[in-house]
């Protein structure tokens, strides 16, 4: 019978750059800095402790087997995510395509409104979560905002929002298409 070893301590430590504040309530991570505030509970990863100590946020599990490890990984991936976010931010770029009908794409609110997608006379929408900034540029639609997980569920809401199914995909490319992943300068 092979048991599997578990390591008596999963330890990674971040450093918290000058002009970032990370308050830790709990197992909440509350990042302040220069572009705004976020905020990420981590309550369900059971036996995870964070904790900050000489200018650096400890994440530790006494005991890991791979998951406990897995998620210290984790944890500590979301912080560095949140630090970019809260001093530079994330940028998204997709592109319009088409080939004979022309779309046209507008905000309104909280929803992106799609037109003429393949011809259609129905409208085709798509949700863009709070906290994300929509410019629309000729055939470019730039969305910029703080939180990573916002800004990437936006980007892909527009894309399943033009996604064709019952035609051969190499032929009808129509659609909008994420084309550029980056972080603000």
């Amino acid at each position: 019978m092979l048991t599997l070893a578990k390591e008596i301590l999963a330890m990674r430590d971040l450093e918290i750059p000058q002009n970032v504040e990370i308050k830790l309530e709990g197992n909440r991570v509350i990042v302040k800095g220069s572009k705004g505030q976020l905020e990420k509970d981590f309550s369900h990863m059971k036996g995870i402790n964070m904790e900050i100590k000489d200018n650096k946020l400890i994440v530790q599990a006494f005991f890991a087997d791979a998951k406990k490890k897995a998620a210290v990984g984790t944890v500590v991936a979301h912080v560095k995510n949140m630090i970019i976010g809260v001093t530079k931010g994330f940028r998204y770029k997709l592109k319009i395509i088409y080939s004979h009908y022309p779309i046209s794409v507008k905000k309104d609110g909280n929803r992106l409104i799609i037109s003429n997608f393949i011809g259609e006379k129905s409208p085709r929408y798509a949700t863009i979560l709070p906290g994300v900034n929509v410019k629309i540029q000729g055939t470019d639609i730039i969305l910029e905002g703080n939180d990573i997980e916002k800004v990437s569920q936006s980007a892909a809401n527009i894309e399943l929002a033009t996604k064709i199914t019952e035609f051969d995909r190499r032929k009808f490319m129509d659609g909008i298409y994420i084309y550029s992943r980056e972080v603000v300068e």
